[in-house]
């Protein structure tokens, strides 16, 4: 299934994704794809007039840790449904002081340590190799920016996130370690999501809901492990309401931006390096949405 209508795709995270999913009424799109199901099924509906699908990164009751989420049948579902620009969401821990719980980042580098998931489309197929120097669409990012402008709501313009593979979370050495590479924020799902939109010819921001300050901070001393847990719960519903009018608002500006030519939306016009003579029929099939428009 494919579609002209140009659509933007939003990935509900941690808090996000469950309150979407109470919100927003659409039809359920239930999508095969050459790389199994999706977390779930696809809402597609209109936000502010713009048309728009969404999906649950976790699924339905939060049942998919990071390293369990069919990032890649995500994506495509996406691409089948028409979608250029996906705006993510993701909670995720501070390693900087001046990053506060609650706190909003829009990041613009990442540092990938995941191992355990697929991170190309083409694996075993195809060797293509597109530029992801910079992961995040910077007219998304400023997108998001300009949005948060309008709003109250503490927002960071910049930062690095560092992807690890989970569903643990880190050591409090890992933590310092993180901290050293001059990373800002630690999360656990925004690879291999970055690069497979890249892949698929999206354009993709992320906006990263700060928690909690990781365990490189000490907690205070007279809090036990189930009011710390409390508070950061707290803290997500609180990021979650903020994330929303966050995103809420950058759909209301993007019918532009929707529009207008990217970059990204070419990146695989010099990204496959396999001789185009050698693809074989079930391979062109398996990748047709994918690469169409570069193979004739």
């Amino acid at each position: 299934m494919s579609t002209n209508l140009k659509r933007l795709g939003i990935i509900g995270g941690t808090g996000l994704g469950e309150v979407l999913m109470q919100q927003k009424s659409g039809m359920e799109e239930f999508i095969d794809t050459p790389f199994g199901d999706p977390s779930g099924p696809v809402i597609t509906t209109e936000w502010h007039s713009v048309p728009i699908a969404f999906i649950s990164r976790h699924g339905p009751g939060h049942m998919l840790n990071p390293s369990s989420v069919p990032y890649r049948a995500n994506i495509h579902a996406f691409k089948q449904l028409g979608v250029t620009h996906i705006i993510a969401s993701g909670a995720c821990g501070s390693l900087v002081e001046e990053i506060a719980p609650r706190d909003l980042v829009i990041p613009d580098q990442v540092i990938d340590k995941t191992y355990k998931r697929a991170h190309s489309f083409f694996d075993g197929d195809l060797a293509v190799h597109v530029d992801f120097a910079y992961p995040f669409c910077e007219k998304l990012r400023q997108l998001l920016i300009s949005a948060a402008k309008t709003l109250n709501t503490k927002i960071h313009e910049s930062g690095t996130y560092v992807c690890m593979e989970g569903p643990q979370f880190s050591t409090k050495a890992e933590s310092m370690m993180h901290r050293s590479w001059s990373a800002q924020l630690i999360g656990m799902t925004c690879m291999p999501e970055a690069k497979l939109a890249r892949e698929a010819e999206m354009c993709y921001a992320l906006v990263a809901l700060a928690t909690d300050y990781d365990c490189w901070k000490p907690h205070p001393g007279d809090k036990d492990k189930h009011a710390l847990m409390n508070e950061i719960i707290e803290n997500v519903h609180a990021a979650t309401e903020n994330a929303l009018n966050l995103i809420s608002k950058a759909v209301e500006m993007i019918p532009p931006v929707l529009e207008s030519p990217c970059e990204h939306h070419q990146a695989l016009e010099l990204g496959i390096w396999s001789d185009k003579n050698e693809i074989t029929d079930p391979i062109h099939e398996k990748y047709e949405l994918l690469i169409h428009k570069y193979i004739t």
